[in-house]
């Protein structure tokens, strides 16, 4: 039986807009938080669109583990060529060097926990007032607490308790000295809207995220890429294998999917028919149920 493809909704475009446009109106200093991922070259564009025919008014931020995936980067850079646009890095071997945070060791270390001092460094040297990102509330139950205007504190920290209700269209962008907010443009959008969206717009994305041949090890029934900045024990054996990513991460806690979709509809179609989540490849996220929250308490954007 065909899988039933459906249209983007352009109401969430136009929403998108509105709120990129609410930001860049009321806060002195944003700034896009750019992954290289899916969700981030969407808001590149929405913002794209939100001001045309003049540039996007604020920077991209890119917070780089060094254990990034070199395709992401390429494109990071590829991307800022062709728009234009002003791109700032904030580096977590910078902190690992200063001791400002430590390196995990072992099986499972990954860098991806120490992004969040690199963040609330970054935006501290920058005097951003606020950090625009690609997260959406379908992606994870602590994803689904946030307001679109998310303010966190003088110590970059989120408190579900303190957000503040948004009725309607009314997005307050008051906030105190010291705090900050975090806007998510695209929060009411589900993964499939932004494939929809992809789809329909034509947009260019990593490479990684369609079917392509890679090493990997198989560790715990989890398609591992295989890289120097994956441990690996004695005894995993090297495959390869026809895989692709679904979300896109650091490489130390972004697991691959046994796939074949090398096209968008193959993607959509692969998605529609999926058991599990999204970000169920994100390993990050299984350290404890509530991991993602932590994070996010502790300053994770």
């Amino acid at each position: 039986m065909a899988i039933d493809r459906k249209a983007f909704p352009r109401e969430l475009e136009d929403e998108a807009i509105y709120i990129l446009r609410e930001a860049a109106a009321q806060f002195e200093k944003p700034a896009i938080l750019f992954s290289g991922g899916k969700d981030s070259i969407t808001v590149v564009r929405l913002a794209q669109k939100a001001f045309y025919p003049g540039k996007i008014p604020f920077p991209l931020v890119h917070i780089d583990t060094g254990h990034n995936f070199p395709e992401t980067i390429e494109f990071r850079d590829e991307l800022v060529k062709k728009t234009g646009l002003d791109l700032i890095v904030g580096y977590v071997q910078d902190d690992i060097d200063a001791k400002r945070v430590s390196e995990e060791k072992g099986k499972f270390a990954s860098r991806n926990g120490l992004q969040t001092a690199t963040l609330l460094r970054t935006i501290e040297e920058n005097k951003f007032d606020a950090c625009i990102g690609g997260a959406r509330r379908d992606e994870e139950k602590a994803r689904a607490k946030e307001r679109i205007f998310s303010v966190r504190d003088e110590f970059g920290q989120w408190d579900a308790k303190s957000q503040r209700p948004e009725l309607f269209d009314y997005l307050n962008g008051r906030i105190k000295p010291g705090e900050n907010v975090r806007v998510f443009p695209i929060s009411n959008w589900t993964e499939l809207d932004v494939w929809n969206y992809i789809r329909e717009e034509e947009l260019a994305i990593p490479s990684v995220y369609f079917a392509h041949q890679r090493h990997i090890i198989q560790r715990e029934g989890v398609l591992w890429p295989v890289s120097d900045f994956i441990y690996r024990d004695a005894e995993e054996t090297i495959e390869e294998k026809t895989v692709r990513f679904r979300t896109v991460g650091d490489m130390s806690c972004t697991a691959a999917l046994a796939s074949d979709a090398s096209t968008i509809d193959q993607i959509i179609d692969e998605i529609l028919s999926a058991t599990l989540s999204e970000r169920g490849t994100r390993l990050d996220d299984k350290r404890a149920e509530a991991a993602m929250e932590m994070r996010k308490v502790n300053g994770y954007f």
